[in-house]
């Protein structure tokens, strides 16, 4: 039987306290003081705007690679430099390829690398500013609220229900139980970054996929202090080669930041072929690279995390708007996967949701057809003109590193067109190769304790909480699948692809089975990606679970 709930209603309600929904409730805050000051009817009120975030404050979820292009903020933010926490302008940037031992620079950093008027940032620290922003408009913030259901009227969205709390593990009412609210509006916008929970029931309900399918990568990231002089603020270095094997996509950076603080990560494309290949163990072996030991030697690990990017751009971002609806951000695609940044492009498509919300607040009418001038906004800036340009780079390293670069110059001759146009794709996790009589590794990678470590301590560093005692939030529809064919097929590598050591196959009573340790999760979203059977769901836990980015 389903619960009583309480019923609230709003004229707006944005899905997620990132850049993108937060950009949003302010344009539209901004806005709408503005519409009223000119005496235009109907009289709006920013208190009729709902914001819902999952995390248990502004920007604990918030992880980033953390070098910003300012120009979104700028536009929504003039005189952002005056106050905007802005860790440190860069100063100085290069290009590396990494072998074994030895890294060769490139003579030239390549234009998509160079970062000059860009800044080194903390995500979590910039919307938490942004935050407060908001809160200043009127805006009402609902911290440690997930949206876990659309509520649908036919083919329109019509608001959401936010999660149950207080139910145990087992999905029955404990003594602090409250059931979830269902919030009522007029416009709905999906701002939940990449593979949101409810922009995957919507898109997949009404078809709104995009030419071709979503393909995403993970980018594994530290935080850390290192002895004063080892890298100036503002230095950037991106890399390639070692330790991505050349048949697959990715890189390495490394950015100095203020306060002799350096963040480091590496960033994987989840279409790889081998089903064992460990992204959280290719991270650390990273770091024992010589031209980052040198930085990291002797320093203190900070903070972790871990986060998906939509890196399919154009050709695979999903019509952003239905009756009812807007997608905006990670959650539309909206992330230039050539420089891998997105952060701009959700402030952007933050602000034309909010100019096309507005207008249909003023009209009344909420529907696809008035919907489709966000579309029309977005083609008319330069954020069409950006990811136009880029529309087949992801596409073009389908065949390893090599292949991607001979398409990536055709590409920058021809402004993003290439050899083939559209070049074509698939999802990433029909790319895994079945194992074929490999045997997974005796021993999983447990690290040195000083530079390199174990999944389980770098989650501990994430700030990472969940309440053991409630529903598990990864739903695994067959299991037996996991213990049967995808042992066989795959070797479970779900083991691997996770950064966080939430999934294992144990050995129970002389039974083999799936062991989800749910407590570990960074929210990253990997295994909804990356599961070669799709039988997980990745729902949002009870609100205010979830890491802590602070910093990063």
């Amino acid at each position: 039987m389903a619960p009583e709930r309480e019923t609230l209603e709003a004229d707006v309600l944005i899905v997620g306290g990132g850049p993108a929904g937060l950009a949003c409730a302010l344009h539209l805050a901004n806005l709408i003081r503005k519409h009223n000051e000119s005496g235009s009817k109907p009289e709006l009120s920013a208190e009729n705007i709902y914001l819902l975030e999952k995390g248990r404050e502004i920007g604990a979820n918030q992880l980033s690679g953390a070098v910003m292009d300012p120009r979104g903020l700028r536009e929504l933010v003039p005189d952002f430099e005056k106050t905007a926490p802005l860790d440190t302008p860069v100063t100085d940037d290069a290009a590396w390829f990494f072998t074994s031992s030895r890294a060769w620079k490139f003579p030239i950093t390549p234009p998509p690398l160079r970062n000059h008027g860009n800044y080194v940032i903390s995500l979590s620290k910039l919307t938490k500013w942004l935050g407060g922003l908001v809160e200043k408009t009127g805006v009402n913030l609902f911290t440690g609220f997930a949206g876990s259901s659309l509520l649908m009227e036919g083919e329109r969205v019509a608001g959401v229900v936010t999660d149950d709390k207080g139910l145990d593990k087992n999905g029955k009412a404990k003594s602090n139980y409250t059931p979830g609210y269902e919030l009522r509006s007029k416009v709905t916008v999906l701002a939940e970054g990449p593979r949101g929970s409810l922009t995957k029931q919507l898109v997949n309900r009404l078809k709104l996929d995009g030419l071709n399918p979503q393909v995403y990568s993970i980018g594994v990231k530290e935080l850390w202090e290192v002895a004063e002089g080892r890298v100036a603020p503002g230095f950037v270095a991106h890399t390639m080669g070692w330790p991505v094997p050349a048949s697959m996509y990715g890189g390495g950076w490394l950015y100095g930041m203020q306060a002799n603080r350096v963040s480091v990560g590496l960033v994987i494309g989840l279409e790889y072929a081998d089903p064992l290949f460990d992204p959280h163990e290719a991270f650390q072996k990273y770091k024992t690279h010589p031209f980052i030991r040198r930085v990291l030697e002797g320093g203190k690990l900070v903070r972790y995390g871990a986060k998906t990017i939509p890196a399919g751009g154009w050709y695979s971002m999903p019509r952003p708007y239905a009756d009812g609806v807007l997608i905006i951000g990670d959650s539309g695609s909206f992330l230039d996967a050539q420089k891998l940044k997105g952060i701009h492009m959700a402030i952007k498509s933050g602000m034309l949701a909010a100019e096309t919300v507005l207008d249909a607040l003023v009209t009344n009418d909420a529907s696809a057809k008035s919907f489709s001038a966000f579309q029309e906004r977005v083609d008319a800036t330069w954020v069409k003109k950006q990811l136009w340009s880029v529309r087949n780079f992801h596409q073009g390293f389908a065949h390893g590193l090599v292949p991607g670069l001979v398409h990536a110059a055709f590409q920058q001759i021809s402004g993003g067109r290439g050899l083939v146009d559209p070049m074509r794709t698939r999802a990433g996790y029909e790319a895994y190769a079945h194992l074929d009589g490999r045997k997974p590794p005796a021993e999983r990678f447990k690290g040195d304790g000083k530079l390199t470590f174990d999944r389980l301590t770098d989650v501990y560093h994430s700030g990472t909480r969940h309440d053991d005692d409630e529903p598990c939030h990864l739903l695994v529809s067959d299991t037996n699948i996991c213990i049967g064919r995808c042992t066989t097929e795959f070797g479970n590598p779900c083991q691997y692809f996770c950064p966080a050591a939430v999934y294992e196959m144990v050995e129970e009573r002389g039974e083999r089975k799936l062991k989800i340790n749910a407590a570990n999760c960074v929210h990253c979203k990997t295994c909804d990606i990356a599961d070669p059977y799709q039988i997980i769901t990745w729902v949002p836990p009870e609100g205010g679970g979830g890491p802590n980015y602070e910093g990063m």
